[in-house]
């Protein structure tokens, strides 16, 4: 597997941080967040990656972004991080996708629009130029997931699944996808992401069901291999 960078984060994961100081108090209502640049070299990544987790959290109602002045904390009261995400392990983040995700491609399958459809198309085009760069890769599938479940329009199951994917920021987790993203692993995701879609695109909702569960199979079971090393 190519050398990367130590936990290298995308967008979601520097929200979740930004987030839990706000909840914890480290940073007040009206205070000024960090330049992007300073966070950027912070969490040593892109300053757009910084200005993508900004801006999910504007979405959130949790900062406001003033055009040439910076972020500004508009509410305090995120909730605390749960112990259930502190003390998940990686096993425990998939068999709770297990228990969701094959059911939100049914719903995305019905509920989905073509823009959707096209997100999903151009993630899938992302993760498939990113074979040789597993945090690339990472990256666009965390978003190729959270499109899935943004699709289904059920706000209470989006909701859940941003809980679910939280875990993806813990240790276990970071060290796990160091482990387990080599070429031949992204490419069998890949492929099953790829029918996943057309699955999806051909309004079948049992097959992208199915697909998913496969998906998840795959996934879990070189987790538990890494696991054991």
């Amino acid at each position: 597997m190519p050398d990367t960078p130590p936990r290298k984060l995308n967008a979601v994961d520097i929200a979740a941080l930004i987030r839990s100081d706000i909840s914890k108090g480290r940073y007040h209502v009206n205070d000024r967040l960090p330049p992007e640049r300073q966070m950027a070299e912070l969490h040593r990544v892109a300053r757009g990656t910084i200005r993508g987790a900004l801006t999910r959290l504007e979405q959130e109602g949790l900062v406001e972004i003033k055009p040439g002045s910076g972020a500004y904390v508009i509410d305090g009261t995120g909730p605390a991080t749960s112990p259930a995400i502190e003390l998940a392990t990686p096993l425990e983040l998939m068999d709770a996708r297990f228990a969701l995700e094959p059911h939100i491609c049914r719903l995305t399958v019905l509920n989905g629009r073509r823009a959707d459809f096209e997100k999903l198309e151009s993630l899938c085009t992302r993760m498939e130029q990113s074979t040789g760069d597993p945090i690339g890769f990472a990256d666009a599938d965390t978003e190729f997931h959270r499109t899935l479940v943004e699709s289904t329009r059920n706000g209470l199951l989006v909701w859940i699944i941003e809980q679910v994917t939280s875990v993806r920021l813990l240790d276990d987790w970071m060290r796990m996808r160091q482990l387990t993203l080599n070429e031949k692993i992204i490419s069998t995701y890949n492929r099953q992401h790829r029918q996943l879609l057309n699955a999806i695109r051909a309004r079948e909702p049992e097959r992208a069901a199915n697909l998913m569960k496969e998906h998840l199979e795959s996934a879990r079971l070189t987790l538990t291999r890494a696991s054991e090393t």
